[in-house]
Protein backbone atom coordinates (compact mmCIF):
# COMPACT_ATOMS: atom_id res chain seq x y z
CA UNK A 1 0.00 0.00 0.00
CA UNK A 2 1.67 3.48 -0.61
CA UNK A 3 1.04 6.23 1.62
CA UNK A 4 -0.44 9.32 1.38
CA UNK A 5 0.55 12.70 0.73
CA UNK A 6 4.59 13.88 0.73
CA UNK A 7 5.18 10.08 0.95
CA UNK A 8 3.64 9.81 -2.63
CA UNK A 9 6.65 12.26 -3.87
CA UNK A 10 9.31 10.30 -2.69
CA UNK A 11 8.29 7.44 -5.48
CA UNK A 12 10.83 7.35 -8.52
CA UNK A 13 9.06 4.01 -10.10
CA UNK A 14 7.09 4.12 -12.82
CA UNK A 15 3.91 2.15 -11.52
CA UNK A 16 2.68 4.41 -8.58
CA UNK A 17 -0.64 5.76 -7.67
CA UNK A 18 -1.01 9.46 -9.02
CA UNK A 19 -3.53 12.04 -7.96
CA UNK A 20 -5.32 14.14 -10.39
CA UNK A 21 -6.02 17.66 -9.75
CA UNK A 22 -9.28 17.49 -11.74
CA UNK A 23 -11.59 20.11 -12.59
CA UNK A 24 -12.18 23.00 -10.19
CA UNK A 25 -16.15 22.32 -10.04
CA UNK A 26 -18.16 23.86 -6.37
CA UNK A 27 -19.97 21.39 -4.38
CA UNK A 28 -23.08 23.62 -5.99
CA UNK A 29 -21.88 23.13 -9.81
CA UNK A 30 -20.80 19.35 -9.27
CA UNK A 31 -24.24 18.10 -9.82
CA UNK A 32 -25.17 20.29 -12.69
CA UNK A 33 -21.48 19.60 -14.71
CA UNK A 34 -21.75 15.92 -14.15
CA UNK A 35 -25.55 16.03 -15.58
CA UNK A 36 -24.35 18.17 -18.50
CA UNK A 37 -21.50 16.10 -19.45
CA UNK A 38 -23.34 12.50 -19.07
CA UNK A 39 -25.94 14.08 -21.16
CA UNK A 40 -23.70 14.86 -23.80
CA UNK A 41 -21.18 11.57 -23.68
CA UNK A 42 -24.58 9.52 -24.52
CA UNK A 43 -25.83 11.67 -26.77
CA UNK A 44 -22.02 11.46 -28.58
CA UNK A 45 -22.38 7.70 -28.25
CA UNK A 46 -25.65 7.78 -29.72
CA UNK A 47 -25.12 10.02 -32.41
CA UNK A 48 -21.84 8.64 -33.63
CA UNK A 49 -22.28 5.01 -33.44
CA UNK A 50 -25.68 5.31 -34.98
CA UNK A 51 -24.24 7.22 -37.91
CA UNK A 52 -21.53 4.11 -38.58
CA UNK A 53 -24.13 1.66 -38.10
CA UNK A 54 -26.59 3.88 -40.41
CA UNK A 55 -23.58 3.84 -43.39
CA UNK A 56 -22.44 0.42 -42.95
CA UNK A 57 -26.25 -1.16 -42.92
CA UNK A 58 -27.00 0.99 -45.89
CA UNK A 59 -26.19 -0.03 -49.27
CA UNK A 60 -26.77 3.00 -51.18
CA UNK A 61 -24.02 4.61 -48.57
CA UNK A 62 -21.15 2.18 -49.54
CA UNK A 63 -19.38 4.88 -51.53
CA UNK A 64 -15.58 6.57 -50.92
CA UNK A 65 -16.73 9.97 -49.00
CA UNK A 66 -18.92 7.72 -46.68
CA UNK A 67 -17.02 5.20 -45.93
CA UNK A 68 -13.79 7.26 -45.45
CA UNK A 69 -16.31 9.63 -43.33
CA UNK A 70 -17.04 6.52 -40.63
CA UNK A 71 -13.26 6.93 -39.26
CA UNK A 72 -14.31 10.02 -38.23
CA UNK A 73 -17.04 9.37 -35.72
CA UNK A 74 -14.81 6.07 -34.69
CA UNK A 75 -12.31 8.80 -33.39
CA UNK A 76 -14.86 10.78 -31.69
CA UNK A 77 -15.84 7.47 -30.13
CA UNK A 78 -12.40 7.18 -28.65
CA UNK A 79 -12.06 10.81 -28.01
CA UNK A 80 -15.19 10.83 -25.68
CA UNK A 81 -14.31 7.84 -24.13
CA UNK A 82 -11.04 8.47 -23.29
CA UNK A 83 -11.86 11.76 -21.65
CA UNK A 84 -15.57 11.70 -20.12
CA UNK A 85 -16.16 8.73 -18.11
CA UNK A 86 -13.05 9.68 -15.63
CA UNK A 87 -14.57 12.99 -15.58
CA UNK A 88 -17.48 12.35 -14.50
CA UNK A 89 -16.53 9.91 -11.56
CA UNK A 90 -13.83 12.87 -10.53
CA UNK A 91 -16.85 15.05 -10.20
CA UNK A 92 -18.52 13.23 -7.59
CA UNK A 93 -14.87 11.89 -5.73
CA UNK A 94 -12.93 13.89 -3.35
CA UNK A 95 -10.13 16.44 -4.86
CA UNK A 96 -8.14 14.04 -2.30
CA UNK A 97 -8.97 10.76 -3.16
CA UNK A 98 -8.77 11.06 -7.24
CA UNK A 99 -6.17 8.66 -7.75
CA UNK A 100 -5.06 6.55 -11.12
CA UNK A 101 -2.31 4.11 -11.59
CA UNK A 102 0.35 4.81 -13.82
CA UNK A 103 0.04 2.93 -16.52
CA UNK A 104 -3.37 4.22 -16.60
CA UNK A 105 -2.44 7.69 -16.96
CA UNK A 106 0.26 6.38 -19.85
CA UNK A 107 -2.33 4.62 -21.50
CA UNK A 108 -5.14 7.64 -21.11
CA UNK A 109 -2.26 10.26 -22.74
CA UNK A 110 -1.63 7.48 -25.63
CA UNK A 111 -5.24 7.62 -26.93
CA UNK A 112 -6.06 11.23 -25.97
CA UNK A 113 -3.15 12.27 -28.18
CA UNK A 114 -4.45 9.38 -30.89
CA UNK A 115 -7.75 11.48 -30.62
CA UNK A 116 -6.17 14.60 -31.69
CA UNK A 117 -3.57 13.59 -34.42
CA UNK A 118 -6.38 10.99 -35.79
CA UNK A 119 -8.84 13.90 -36.30
CA UNK A 120 -6.64 15.85 -38.51
CA UNK A 121 -5.23 13.01 -40.46
CA UNK A 122 -8.81 11.54 -41.46
CA UNK A 123 -10.02 14.81 -42.48
CA UNK A 124 -6.62 15.43 -44.98
CA UNK A 125 -8.16 11.79 -46.36
CA UNK A 126 -11.50 13.01 -46.60
CA UNK A 127 -10.02 16.25 -48.17
CA UNK A 128 -8.12 14.24 -50.50
CA UNK A 129 -11.53 12.50 -51.48
CA UNK A 130 -13.11 15.37 -52.33
CA UNK A 131 -10.46 16.69 -54.65
CA UNK A 132 -10.16 13.70 -56.67
CA UNK A 133 -14.66 13.90 -56.56
CA UNK A 134 -14.72 17.57 -57.91
CA UNK A 135 -11.28 18.00 -60.04
CA UNK A 136 -10.98 14.31 -61.76
CA UNK A 137 -14.37 13.33 -61.81
CA UNK A 138 -13.90 10.73 -65.11
CA UNK A 139 -11.30 9.12 -62.81
CA UNK A 140 -12.32 8.91 -59.85
CA UNK A 141 -14.25 5.49 -59.85
CA UNK A 142 -10.51 4.13 -61.33
CA UNK A 143 -8.54 5.74 -58.64
CA UNK A 144 -10.70 5.93 -55.37
CA UNK A 145 -10.73 1.72 -55.44
CA UNK A 146 -11.15 -0.34 -51.87
CA UNK A 147 -7.51 -0.83 -52.21
CA UNK A 148 -7.33 2.89 -52.61
CA UNK A 149 -9.53 3.61 -49.44
CA UNK A 150 -7.70 0.93 -47.04
CA UNK A 151 -4.79 2.31 -47.90
CA UNK A 152 -5.88 5.79 -47.29
CA UNK A 153 -7.22 4.69 -43.82
CA UNK A 154 -4.76 2.66 -42.55
CA UNK A 155 -2.31 5.84 -43.49
CA UNK A 156 -4.32 7.98 -41.12
CA UNK A 157 -4.72 5.42 -38.05
CA UNK A 158 -1.13 4.19 -38.66
CA UNK A 159 0.93 7.91 -39.02
CA UNK A 160 -1.47 8.82 -36.08
CA UNK A 161 -0.28 5.57 -34.07
CA UNK A 162 3.43 5.80 -34.52
CA UNK A 163 4.10 9.36 -34.05
CA UNK A 164 1.79 9.25 -30.88
CA UNK A 165 3.63 6.54 -29.87
CA UNK A 166 6.65 7.88 -29.76
CA UNK A 167 5.95 10.64 -27.97
CA UNK A 168 4.58 8.99 -25.17
CA UNK A 169 7.13 6.35 -24.95
CA UNK A 170 10.25 8.91 -24.72
CA UNK A 171 7.41 10.09 -21.55
CA UNK A 172 7.42 6.54 -20.21
CA UNK A 173 10.82 5.78 -20.14
CA UNK A 174 11.68 8.93 -17.64
CA UNK A 175 11.58 7.94 -13.70
CA UNK A 176 9.10 10.36 -11.84
CA UNK A 177 9.32 11.95 -8.96
CA UNK A 178 5.84 13.95 -8.21
CA UNK A 179 2.96 12.55 -8.31
CA UNK A 180 0.18 15.59 -9.22
CA UNK A 181 -1.21 15.41 -12.65
CA UNK A 182 -2.07 19.16 -12.31
CA UNK A 183 -4.90 18.63 -15.34
CA UNK A 184 -8.31 16.99 -15.21
CA UNK A 185 -6.91 13.85 -17.44
CA UNK A 186 -3.63 12.76 -18.34
CA UNK A 187 -1.99 13.93 -21.26
CA UNK A 188 1.56 14.21 -22.58
CA UNK A 189 2.55 17.52 -21.20
CA UNK A 190 1.07 16.47 -17.23
CA UNK A 191 3.21 13.10 -17.78
CA UNK A 192 6.66 14.98 -18.84
CA UNK A 193 5.94 17.31 -16.02
CA UNK A 194 6.17 14.41 -13.35
CA UNK A 195 9.84 14.20 -13.70
CA UNK A 196 12.76 15.48 -12.58
CA UNK A 197 15.17 14.97 -14.92
CA UNK A 198 15.81 16.65 -18.43
CA UNK A 199 13.09 16.84 -20.78
CA UNK A 200 14.30 18.40 -23.81
CA UNK A 201 14.50 15.58 -25.99
CA UNK A 202 10.27 15.38 -24.99
CA UNK A 203 9.26 19.13 -25.49
CA UNK A 204 11.49 19.16 -29.19
CA UNK A 205 10.02 16.36 -29.96
CA UNK A 206 6.38 17.36 -29.02
CA UNK A 207 7.52 20.84 -30.58
CA UNK A 208 7.85 18.86 -33.84
CA UNK A 209 5.09 16.63 -33.61
CA UNK A 210 2.07 19.45 -33.41
CA UNK A 211 4.51 21.56 -35.76
CA UNK A 212 4.63 18.79 -38.36
CA UNK A 213 1.00 17.80 -37.89
CA UNK A 214 -0.53 21.25 -38.04
CA UNK A 215 1.54 22.08 -40.80
CA UNK A 216 0.79 19.27 -43.24
CA UNK A 217 -3.27 19.03 -41.95
CA UNK A 218 -3.66 23.25 -42.70
CA UNK A 219 -1.17 22.34 -46.28
CA UNK A 220 -3.16 19.71 -47.19
CA UNK A 221 -6.68 21.52 -46.58
CA UNK A 222 -5.61 24.79 -47.92
CA UNK A 223 -4.34 23.67 -51.08
CA UNK A 224 -7.25 20.97 -51.63
CA UNK A 225 -9.38 23.90 -51.41
CA UNK A 226 -7.66 26.16 -53.53
CA UNK A 227 -7.66 23.63 -56.18
CA UNK A 228 -11.14 22.79 -56.15
CA UNK A 229 -12.10 26.76 -55.74
CA UNK A 230 -9.96 27.06 -59.01
CA UNK A 231 -11.94 24.15 -60.72
CA UNK A 232 -15.27 25.58 -59.28
CA UNK A 233 -14.82 29.16 -61.23
CA UNK A 234 -13.18 26.96 -64.50
CA UNK A 235 -16.62 25.38 -64.26
CA UNK A 236 -19.66 26.44 -66.05
CA UNK A 237 -21.93 23.60 -64.32
CA UNK A 238 -24.15 25.35 -61.98
CA UNK A 239 -25.27 22.46 -60.35
CA UNK A 240 -22.30 20.35 -60.19
CA UNK A 241 -20.47 23.54 -58.05
CA UNK A 242 -23.40 24.03 -55.98
CA UNK A 243 -23.08 20.12 -54.58
CA UNK A 244 -18.84 20.91 -54.38
CA UNK A 245 -19.69 23.75 -52.38
CA UNK A 246 -21.88 21.84 -49.98
CA UNK A 247 -19.75 19.27 -49.40
CA UNK A 248 -16.84 21.22 -49.00
CA UNK A 249 -18.33 23.74 -46.89
CA UNK A 250 -19.02 21.03 -44.34
CA UNK A 251 -15.93 19.56 -44.44
CA UNK A 252 -14.36 22.93 -43.95
CA UNK A 253 -16.52 23.92 -40.77
CA UNK A 254 -16.04 20.86 -39.42
CA UNK A 255 -12.14 21.21 -39.70
CA UNK A 256 -12.21 24.88 -38.51
CA UNK A 257 -13.80 23.58 -35.29
CA UNK A 258 -11.47 20.73 -34.83
CA UNK A 259 -8.65 23.44 -35.63
CA UNK A 260 -9.51 26.85 -33.32
CA UNK A 261 -10.62 24.00 -30.34
CA UNK A 262 -6.88 22.90 -30.68
CA UNK A 263 -5.23 26.11 -31.05
CA UNK A 264 -6.81 27.51 -28.25
CA UNK A 265 -5.39 24.83 -26.02
CA UNK A 266 -2.10 25.05 -27.09
CA UNK A 267 -2.16 28.93 -26.49
CA UNK A 268 -3.61 28.56 -23.03
CA UNK A 269 -0.73 26.33 -21.95
CA UNK A 270 1.18 29.32 -21.95
CA UNK A 271 0.06 30.91 -19.37
CA UNK A 272 -0.37 29.60 -16.28
CA UNK A 273 -2.86 32.29 -14.86
CA UNK A 274 -5.25 30.76 -17.17
CA UNK A 275 -5.16 26.75 -16.16
CA UNK A 276 -8.58 26.45 -15.28
CA UNK A 277 -9.56 28.20 -18.56
CA UNK A 278 -7.54 25.56 -20.45
CA UNK A 279 -8.82 22.83 -18.42
CA UNK A 280 -12.68 23.67 -19.56
CA UNK A 281 -11.32 24.16 -23.14
CA UNK A 282 -9.87 20.46 -22.82
CA UNK A 283 -12.89 19.32 -21.93
CA UNK A 284 -14.80 21.34 -24.82
CA UNK A 285 -12.60 20.04 -27.25
CA UNK A 286 -13.52 16.08 -26.19
CA UNK A 287 -17.32 17.27 -26.21
CA UNK A 288 -17.63 19.87 -28.91
CA UNK A 289 -16.58 18.59 -32.40
CA UNK A 290 -17.68 14.58 -31.70
CA UNK A 291 -21.23 16.16 -30.71
CA UNK A 292 -21.24 18.24 -34.09
CA UNK A 293 -19.61 16.34 -36.05
CA UNK A 294 -22.37 13.57 -36.86
CA UNK A 295 -24.80 16.56 -36.67
CA UNK A 296 -22.93 18.25 -39.05
CA UNK A 297 -22.42 15.75 -41.51
CA UNK A 298 -25.24 13.87 -41.30
CA UNK A 299 -28.12 16.88 -41.88
CA UNK A 300 -25.67 18.10 -45.08
CA UNK A 301 -24.58 15.26 -46.75
CA UNK A 302 -27.98 14.16 -48.50
CA UNK A 303 -27.35 10.25 -48.81
CA UNK A 304 -27.25 10.03 -45.24
CA UNK A 305 -29.98 12.56 -44.78
CA UNK A 306 -32.46 10.75 -46.94
CA UNK A 307 -31.87 7.47 -45.40
CA UNK A 308 -31.90 8.90 -42.07
CA UNK A 309 -35.49 10.72 -42.35
CA UNK A 310 -36.22 7.25 -44.34
CA UNK A 311 -36.03 5.11 -41.17
CA UNK A 312 -38.43 7.68 -38.93
CA UNK A 313 -40.68 7.55 -41.52
CA UNK A 314 -40.78 3.56 -41.34
CA UNK A 315 -41.28 3.85 -37.47
CA UNK A 316 -43.89 6.96 -37.95
CA UNK A 317 -45.97 4.31 -40.38
CA UNK A 318 -45.49 1.34 -38.22
CA UNK A 319 -47.11 3.65 -35.67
Amino acid sequence: MFSLGSQMDNLTFKYSVLLVEGLNVTPQSRHPAFIFLLIAYVVIMIFNIGIVIQIFAEKSLHEPMHILYCHLPLNDVIGATVVLPRILKDILTDPSARYITYMECVFQAFFSHLYGASSHTILMIMAFDRYMAICNPLRYSSIMTNKMIVKLSAGAWGVSFVMVGILIALTARLSHCRSVIQNYFCDNASLFKLSCENVVINNVYGLTFTVVLFTFSIGCTVMTYLRIAIVCIKSKNKSRNSKAIKTCVTHLVVYLILLISGFIIIVLHRFPDYTETRKLSSVMIHVIPPGLNPIIYGLQAKEIRHSIFKIFRKKVNTK
